[in-house]
């Protein structure tokens, strides 16, 4: 199974089972102060994920660090993902989890790759189309990455649509490559 398709699994199990019981917004407020810790010190994540380390030792170490800081729902969910040696996907159903929540509050969250800078006016107007696109209203998250040339790349909700100059001179490399010349 590739990773998103992991993280989408676990994290909609989680969000229909907090969605149920109404706690959606503590839950994702918890997860998300979860993956801030598991992003500033990888240690915590390394040993739950470790083969060689077993996993009474692994669950016993939840419960001693969580039980009595998360609520009963996320701490449980983290003792299942150690039990199905899942552990290692924590950061990503975080934030599939925490895109499920947004979705439910009608948010929308969108990264756009560009070789430079978006101007106001280019980021306005790609936000607007991607809220009629989707229905959504759109958090956009920028990244510059001069080695696409030039064109965009947007991800939204685990779609790629990939407007690259780059991109583009490697599918016309592709094309060329099968051109037969006699």
């Amino acid at each position: 199974m590739l990773v998103w398709e992991v993280a989408k699994k676990y994290a909609t199990a989680l969000f229909l089972s907090v969605k149920e019981k109404g706690k959606v917004n503590e839950v994702d407020t918890q997860m998300l102060a979860l993956k801030q810790v598991l992003a500033s010190d990888r240690t915590l994540l390394d040993y739950l994920a470790a083969p060689q380390i077993p996993d009474e030792d692994k669950l016993e170490l939840v419960t001693t660090v969580f039980e009595s800081r998360l609520d009963r729902v996320p701490y449980e969910f983290l003792l299942l993902l150690v039990r199905k040696h899942r552990a290692d996907y924590l950061p990503e159903i975080i934030d599939e989890f925490d895109r499920l929540v947004k979705v439910e509050k009608g948010i929308g969250l969108a990264t756009a790759v560009t070789a430079v800078p978006l101007t106001g006016e280019e980021e306005q107007r790609l936000v607007e189309k991607l809220a009629a696109r989707s229905g959504l209203t759109i958090e956009l998250k920028k990244k510059v990455d001069p080695s696409i040339i030039g064109g965009m790349i947007v991800i939204m909700h685990n779609e790629i649509i990939d407007g690259s100059v780059r991109h583009g001179l490697n599918e016309l490399e592709e094309q060329l490559s099968r051109v037969r010349v006699h």
